[in-house]
């Protein structure tokens, strides 16, 4: 596949077509389980995991499943790729996946996952099918920490609390204290102040693209529109 091509499949996964701030989707763990950079971090890790792990195999047997059982296979590679990240989360971060419950089983039920496998996954090779999982995954990821962070400053007045909880005890000195005996804000550690938070994040990437259409649009010469007056000499028979 051309290297413009892959380019633009990494742009639309992290920017322009990005599945939190433009398609909308996966919004209730997002929503849910961000209060802190850390719970968002293992959210996103096990959705880009699975993202990534459905679009390759849905590439992989493309031409051999037909229209009838097409979404049932899907959905099927899909629920075992959360198991195993279910299972992994159990081994290595216990602690962790009890914080995050139900919301890693959920995962199956992302729409981002079965639309990107139905959308471009069955319809593209191996190659650019792994990078637009990868990237869709790395998008929502980099959206769910920003979210994490701005609820996590605004709600307890720290950041990067508890990574040891995916990196182990010597992530602890990672903790950032921006304000000592900080009153806890409730109103942005509940699901409300996520939708506030979503809301602005949103907005932000909205006048980000207004003002980059903006530039391009002043970069570009304007033509003129309309016919123009021809001046013609000598006589016409």
């Amino acid at each position: 596949m051309a290297t413009s091509n892959l380019n633009t499949i990494v742009k639309n996964g992290l920017w322009d077509n990005n599945p939190a701030l433009v398609q909308l989707l996966g919004l209730c763990p997002l929503l849910a389980v961000t209060g802190t950079v850390v719970n968002a971090l293992g959210l996103g890790l096990a959705t880009t995991m699975v993202l990534l792990g459905s679009n390759i195999s849905v590439s992989l047997i493309r031409n051999f499943v037909s229209e009838s059982i097409r979404l049932p296979a899907f959905v099927m590679i899909i629920a075992s790729l959360v198991t195993c990240a279910e299972l992994l989360m159990k081994a290595f971060t216990y602690e962790l996946y009890q914080i995050l419950g139900i919301f890693i089983p959920l995962i199956v039920t992302n729409c981002a996952i079965l639309g990107r496998a139905d959308a471009f996954a069955c319809k593209n090779p191996i190659l650019p099918a792994a990078t637009d999982g990868l990237m869709m995954g790395l998008g929502f990821t980099a959206v769910l920490i920003l979210l994490g962070g701005m609820r996590e400053a605004i709600g307890q007045g720290t950041l990067f609390a508890d990574m040891q909880l995916i990196f182990g005890p010597a992530a602890e000195s990672w903790k950032i204290v921006l304000i000592e005996d900080y009153a806890n804000f409730l109103f942005a550690v509940l699901p409300p102040g996520a939708f506030v938070a979503m809301g602005l994040i949103i907005a932000l990437k909205n006048i980000i693209d207004q003002r980059i259409e903006n530039k391009r649009a002043l970069a570009t010469p304007k033509t003129e529109v309309g016919s123009k007056r021809v001046r013609v000499t000598g006589k016409i028979a």
